[in-house]
């Protein structure tokens, strides 16, 4: 499986030559000299899996036939060129092929959209290339296929090393098949594997779990992701709950599990560099640190979500997009008009601050004054959270620290940051309110 294109195979070499790299520093690499407003990360959503896992309500679908994958993968290249196009972007910082089930796809696929980005702008060599990997649809050789389409980063959703779990969460594998595809995926693309793990499932207790967790650490790459069962309407786990058929998940157990697991990495070498997600030897992910940071990102494919300012098209406000997401109608919509962006919004200063503050302070670092500054340069930390004796309070519980730095939750704040938001976030309000109420007109 080659890359069609000498551009494209030659960053198919530089790649799988950076594949050993590790980051050293304490953050992703420093950004490039193109302007924020001309850098972006990008998504690309494959929407069909194998079966619907019993507690997912993300966009995707199980096929009723063989997927016409040549007519989905026409429709993603010109997607992304259009995007590409549209937001005036000149730099992709990070590719990332989620989904659904992006293992199922061809490697010829991803080859195909890494060509196309390459041709519409510029693709660094040793820019970071994730897939999204179920073991089941993951085989050694078939993920030796994506490395050499350009794949350099793989996260499996490994889940649970326990079968039952795994079964009552309507997985297709078992622990033993998630661990031979850990071990083959660690042997090509080595220091550059991340797994996911869940807990706060029915019926899960804090003992076998833990267990679990010891056992994934003696198999496990430099990058592991903890994620609490989220009880979704829709689902058949949520159904199942409502019926009495297993028992309600148990908030305290759940948060007794986070503690404890993120202490255990911890010990074992791993810093906890945002909420969720945890790595060591510098093995962070560069497309998620963008998220984190506010920085722009297209999202191509059924359902992706994007944020990015439409300068190709003479916009000046960052606007957050959503595509078609039932997967023919959006191929439809591609073909008339170049995209399937169903739904713009424009995100007004506010509303853009607000995300800056909500996903800054899930990582570690937080948000420096510098990084404030880029998205408001009038109000600085200090004059938003300084002089509030709610702040003031927190930072006495040693849940969060403003100083020279900036803004950012401690260890234990980090835990608990939806309750710090509840009063940051009106904070930032009232202060953004106030810098703009015109002042009053004496006498009046």
């Amino acid at each position: 499986m080659v890359l069609p294109g000498p551009r494209a195979r030659g960053l198919v070499a530089a790649a799988r030559a950076a594949q050993g790299r590790r980051l050293e520093d304490s953050e992703p690499r420093s950004p490039s000299a193109d302007p924020a407003s001309r850098r972006a990360a990008l998504y690309v959503h494959w929407p069909y899996c194998e079966k619907r896992c019993s507690y997912c309500n993300f966009n995707k679908y199980v096929a009723r036939g063989r997927v016409d994958e040549a007519a989905l993968r026409r429709c993603l290249l010109t997607e992304a060129r259009t995007l590409l196009g549209l937001s005036g972007v000149r730099r992709v910082e990070s590719v990332f092929f989620g989904g659904g089930t992006p293992s199922l796809a061809s490697p010829h696929t991803v080859a195909a959209l890494l060509e196309a980005v390459v041709q519409a702008a510029h693709l660094p060599a040793d820019v970071e290339v994730t897939l999204e990997a179920n073991p089941t649809s993951a085989p050694g050789a078939r993920l030796a296929e994506f490395g050499v389409a350009g794949v350099n980063r793989l996260s499996i959703g490994l889940q649970s090393l326990n079968d039952q779990e795994l079964q009552l969460l309507g997985r297709t594998h078992s622990a033993l098949d998630a661990l031979r595809t850990l071990a083959a995926a660690r042997r090509l693309f080595p220091g550059r594997v991340s797994v996911d793990l869940m807990f706060g499932l029915p019926g899960q207790q804090l003992g076998p779990w833990l267990v679990q967790l010891q056992e994934l650490l003696r198999h496990c790459d430099d990058h592991l992701s903890l994620y609490q069962l989220s009880l979704e309407r829709g689902t058949a786990l949520f159904a199942q709950v409502q019926q009495g058929a297993v028992p309600c998940p148990d908030p305290e157990l759940a948060a007794a599990m986070y503690a404890e697991g993120r202490a255990l990495l911890r010990a074992a070498g791993f810093r906890q560099y945002e909420v969720s997600n945890f790595a060591r030897h510098g093995a962070l992910s560069t497309h998620n640190w963008t998220y984190w940071q506010c920085g722009q990102y297209l999202g191509v494919g059924p359902g992706a979500h994007g944020r990015f300012v439409p300068h190709g098209a003479g916009g000046h406000t960052r606007e957050a997009r959503i595509q078609t997401l039932e997967p023919d109608n959006w191929m439809k919509e591609v073909t008339l008009f170049g995209h399937g962006t169903r739904k713009r919004v424009p995100l007004d200063e506010l509303e853009l601050l607000e995300e800056v503050l909500a996903m800054g302070l899930r990582t570690d670092v937080g948000i420096t004054h510098q990084h404030w500054q880029q998205f408001e340069p009038q109000l600085n930390l200090w004059d938003v959270f300084g002089a509030s004796e709610e702040v003031k309070g927190l930072q006495e519980q040693g849940l969060l620290l403003l100083d020279d730095r900036g803004l950012r939750c401690s260890w234990e704040g980090l835990a608990v940051l939806d309750f710090l938001l509840l009063t940051l976030l009106p904070r930032l309000q009232e202060a953004w309110q106030k810098q703009r109420s015109p002042p009053p007109v004496p006498g009046g």
